[in-house]
């Protein structure tokens, strides 16, 4: 028999265990903001931000591959930025531009969204599309080829489709008020996005490549700032802020959206505390953790609930029950979070003490290791891979 070596070495290829995409994560890192004891922002000069682009591989002992100089703000949810499902490409929205004010500088909408190929070592910031005005909250849907961005300054989504390295604004959807993050159902049909000022939960239709506003409102908890969809894609939790951005010492809630009733509905809300900002269902479903402000920046030093610390609200999510079962001390200022791919492990990132705590999960408690990753700036928001 003739041996055929192209033949053999198709069959060894396709044998071959497939390499899984690297487990990385994205930090946004915002050096213009800070505040004084009164609680009020200090504008510094621009220049020093970085995304940068992080191994969890060793899960207790993350490492930097990269840190790129481009912008990043913390003014928006810490939903900013994400990789795609395959792990080849990250895209980056930076919210805020800095303006010079006679001797000072003072933030203006941006309109700019960074592409970083995650292929090359290390990676590299490889386009920048332009979007529409603040670009905030984005999703990139498990296909991985359609991402959404909310712009807050335009009261829009934009949407954009990937093909390979290649991101292309394709339209831009007007949802009639600000709107501050986002996020795509699991099977790729339909997306939901939080309304700010107007305490809503608004349904968008996925046809391809074709996004629609369905004027279905949903009446969310005050100030929704963040969202996130069940693995399974049966709900939607939101981040209910609460006071507009900003600590207040009042509890605040997560709403619990049912998306298999016909139309989706609101059926409950869970009270959680300060302020929650950052938020993030686990790839398993068993849990989500909100991340609380609690009082820990922006308030001034005085004020009778300021606190060094902010907080990791744990909540359980049993079908469609979601209960609170357990707090996390954290550091100041708690923005972005990141489950690990396996769920066994969460990251949070801590604005003014320029870390990120490590947490351990088990089953639906979670417990901090004790260790902290240091960066290169202040995390102003973290995001993994979609899923």
């Amino acid at each position: 028999m003739r041996f055929n070596l192209t033949l053999l070495l198709v069959v060894v290829l396709a044998l071959a265990p497939r390499q899984a995409p690297a487990q990385l994560v994205l930090v946004g890192n915002d050096e213009k903001v800070t505040w004084d004891d009164a609680g009020k922002p200090v504008f510094l000069p621009p220049g020093k931000d970085t995304v940068s682009v992080v191994d969890i591989s060793n899960r207790e002992a993350p490492r930097i591959l990269v840190s790129l100089p481009l912008m990043n703000s913390v003014f928006g949810p810490p939903t900013n930025l994400q990789i795609t499902p395959d792990g080849k490409l990250a895209l980056v929205a930076n919210s805020m531009a800095w303006a010079q004010d006679g001797g000072a500088w003072k933030p203006a909408p941006d309109t700019k969204l960074y592409v970083i190929d995650l292929t090359t070592s290390p990676p590299t910031h490889i386009a920048t599309v332009e979007v529409g005005k603040q670009p905030s909250g984005l999703a990139i849907n498990r296909a991985g080829d359609l991402a959404l961005v909310t712009n807050r300054a335009d009261n829009s989504i934009s949407v954009l489709a990937i093909q390979g390295k290649a991101v292309k604004l394709i339209d831009t959807v007007a949802m009639g008020e600000m709107v501050a993050a986002v996020a795509i159902a699991p099977d790729g049909r339909r997306a939901f996005a939080v309304k700010f000022p107007g305490h809503k939960v608004a349904m968008l239709e996925i046809n391809g490549q074709t996004v629609t506003y369905t004027k279905y409102d949903m009446p969310a908890g005050l100030w929704p700032y963040n969202i996130d969809i069940t693995p399974n894609g049966k709900l939607a939790l939101t981040a209910d802020n609460g006071n507009a951005g900003a600590s207040d010492g009042h509890v605040d809630t997560v709403s619990v959206i049912d998306l298999e009733a016909n139309p989706p509905r609101v059926i409950d809300r869970v009270v959680v505390g300060d302020a929650p900002e950052g938020f993030a269902i686990s790839p398993t479903g068993e849990v989500a953790v909100a991340i609380l402000l609690n009082g820990s920046a922006g308030v001034a030093k005085n004020a009778w609930f300021a606190n060094r610390a902010g907080k990791v609200v744990v909540l359980r999510i049993d079908g469609k029950k979601v209960t609170k079962v357990g707090e996390v001390e954290v550091g100041g200022l708690p923005e972005g979070v990141v489950f690990s791919p396996d769920g066994k492990y969460l990251y949070v990132g801590n604005y003014t003490d320029r870390d990120v705590s490590i947490l351990k999960v088990e089953g639906a408690t979670v417990t901090d290791t004790g260790k902290r990753f240091r960066l290169p700036g202040q995390p102003a928001s973290m995001r993994g891979a979609a899923r």
